[in-house]
């Protein structure tokens, strides 16, 4: 059934919620309660994550919903999501961004490109992957993942 088809027939866009998640969360993640304050860092990427990113918090997939918002200031950010692998000039923006959040916090590596460099493993201005600048507590595969795992991954930070 197409959504358009959807919306006429009830009038929603949304699914149903799906079951919460079953994955034990990071430790950091029990303290924070069932919400959080997600502050989203490029370090580099393609912009192919931003997209899904953006898209995860849209009215389709609604992250909100879950406990999950964006913040613009790492001061009042419990989570950094980060894309894309580190380039040189974001290596050390990297570190000072994550170390301006307060404890406890967590840290999201989204997409290939953060996890192994992805397409541009061994680039001259490439530093790595993020788990080399600072510490990564979940991981979001995928080039770019779909927006429904970083919801996923998202829930299973705020346990919601």
């Amino acid at each position: 059934m197409s959504l358009l088809r959807k919306i006429r027939d009830t009038g929603r866009v949304a699914e149903d919620a799906p079951p919460r998640p079953t994955e034990n969360p990071p430790p950091a993640a029990q303290e924070l309660g069932g919400s959080v304050q997600v502050r989203h860092i490029d370090a580099g990427s393609c912009n192919g994550c931003e997209i899904e990113i953006g898209n995860a918090f849209g009215p389709v997939y609604d992250a909100e919903r879950y406990g999950a918002r964006l913040v613009a200031s790492p001061r009042h950010a419990d989570v950094a999501l980060v894309t894309g692998p580190v380039t040189r000039n974001m290596a050390e923006p990297l570190r000072r961004t994550v170390a301006a959040m307060s404890q406890p916090r967590l840290v999201v590596a989204v997409g290939d490109c953060a996890l192994n460099c992805g397409e541009f493993a061994g680039g001259y201005g490439v530093e790595g992957p993020v788990a080399d600048v600072v510490p990564v507590d979940l991981q979001v595969p995928g080039c770019p993942p779909k927006p429904d795992a970083i919801v996923a991954a998202l829930r299973t930070v705020t346990g919601r």
